[in-house]
């Protein structure tokens, strides 16, 4: 006999405790109940069978009477459906107490160890399903992580933007200093690019007039895995009209203060070992300051190569001026601010797009936030003239040509439609699965990714 094809009036586990829980030692309801999980735990004593049955939303015990339900043919890791009524054992245990029990899928692999759970970590990622069937915490991140985004939505919905979907494959990628993943598009017989940002589609969108838009999307690049670089990610990207990086600056405080309040129902949170307060204000700190406080800020190549040798930095790798300033921030700075931290106005290099601030036009109008070592958000005040544009691309070009493969490519396209006029806007790129972890407080990408990309197993 095939089972069950639904199991229909069920309630989740944590309301039914919520009722089991006010009552009296052995006592039970008159409310009946219907429930369905899997069975993770089976205790035999006699005529009584205890059996732990989990849900997404908790665990609660079965008491089932085989004078009542007949002979248990009940496996651990089988899903069941139940109906009884919500009661308190003798021991003060929430509990239902079952009158009818059937079988809605069979298991055919046995459980790991049903105490320790899926304890390899990649056995985690490879059998995601595992670790979310056997760890409540992997459950319980994977519903806040959802939680958290639906709370980016409300906010930026809330505030007028309007959410938007732009191409993943892209004729030209650009938005990001980073390499593509490069696939083949038999109808257009040419090359495409999967998206390294949304950032150039976005602000084709301000052109046309929509003014506030934003993206949840997966972007893509090809490099390689840290602790917090993963080759596919989630970030939310807003562009706002009428803005620039000072008013971003406020609305991401305030979207991280809000999303944390909503996920989690604080704003201080434990990452990487550090207690963390993501309530606002946060910090402000001038890039060319932060690193002229540590001794290796220069405009000239020559001396900013030998201020690193100095300081003991390997930079055999970084052929150019903007390499090297980058190589210095990631060195001395970032790995030192621990609270939130709004580093801002950076040189001119090391973002093509942004504008130039109005005391000095080698410097932009751009910021990143900064916990605990870990960049989790890059802004700008959107540059919004075309031939400007134009020459940032030429730029871009020159430092490609000396050997810096991720530099921007140009688009010419993008070009044309600011040549229509684009209204002054602020940019932001907050990556999610980042957030995620500070949010959560786990110390690797890996553990807030459903499904993240891995080697081919070996044998």
């Amino acid at each position: 006999m095939s089972a069950p094809k639904h199991f229909r009036g069920r309630v989740e586990i944590a309301a039914v405790r919520a009722e089991a829980e006010p009552l009296e030692n052995g006592a039970a309801a008159p409310e009946k109940r219907r429930l369905a999980g899997r069975v993770l735990a089976r205790r035999d004593m006699g005529k009584l069978v205890f059996l732990d049955l989990v849900d997404r939303s908790g665990r609660i015990q079965l008491i089932c009477h085989t004078d009542k339900t007949g002979e248990l043919d009940v496996h651990l890791g089988d899903v069941v459906g139940v109906t009884g009524s919500p009661s308190k054992s003798k021991r003060g245990e929430p509990s239902v107490d079952v009158d009818e029990l059937e079988v809605l899928a069979r298991i055919r692999t046995p459980l790991p160890d049903t105490f320790h759970g899926v304890t390899d970590v990649q056995a985690r990622y490879r059998r995601r399903y595992l670790d979310l069937l056997m760890n409540e915490e992997s459950r319980r991140d994977a519903i806040l992580r959802a939680r958290m985004v639906t709370a980016i939505r409300g906010y930026l919905d809330g505030e007028g933007f309007v959410e938007v979907e732009t191409p993943i494959l892209q004729p030209r990628y650009g938005g990001g200093f980073a390499e593509p993943f490069v696939t083949r598009s038999n109808l257009l017989d040419q090359d495409l690019y999967l998206r390294i940002a949304d950032e150039l589609y976005l602000k084709r969108l301000i052109v046309g007039g929509l003014e506030k838009v934003y993206e949840l999307s997966k972007d893509f690049r090809n490099e390689s895995y840290s602790y917090k670089h993963s080759p596919e990610f989630t970030q939310v990207e807003w562009y706002e009209a009428y803005a620039d990086y000072t008013d971003t600056m406020e609305r991401c405080e305030t979207l991280v203060e809000r999303v944390a309040q909503h996920t989690v129902g604080t704003t201080k949170v434990t990452f990487r070992g550090h207690e963390v307060e993501l309530a606002k204000p946060w910090r402000r700190l001038r890039f060319v300051d932060a690193l002229a406080e540590r001794g290796v800020w220069s405009r000239d190549e020559a001396g900013l190569r030998a201020k690193l040798t100095a300081a003991g930095v390997d930079i055999s790798k970084d052929r150019t001026w903007s390499q090297l300033v980058d190589h210095a921030y990631s060195h001395f700075v970032e790995p030192e601010l621990i609270q939130p931290t709004i580093v801002y106005d950076w040189p001119i290099e090391l973002s093509p797009f942004a504008r130039t601030t109005d005391d000095d036009e080698s410097i932009v109008e751009r910021f990143e936030v900064v916990v605990a070592g870990m960049e989790f958000a890059n802004a700008f005040s959107e540059l919004n003239d075309s031939e400007e544009q134009a020459q940032r691309f030429a730029m871009q070009e020159s430092e490609r040509e000396a050997g810096d493969a991720e530099a921007e490519p140009g688009d010419p396209d993008y070009v044309e439609a600011m040549s229509y006029g684009m209204a002054p806007n602020s940019g932001i790129g907050i990556g999610i699965d980042r957030l995620a972890m500070i949010v959560l407080g786990r110390d690797s990408i890996r553990d807030v990714i459903l499904f993240p990309a891995l080697r081919e197993k070996s044998d």
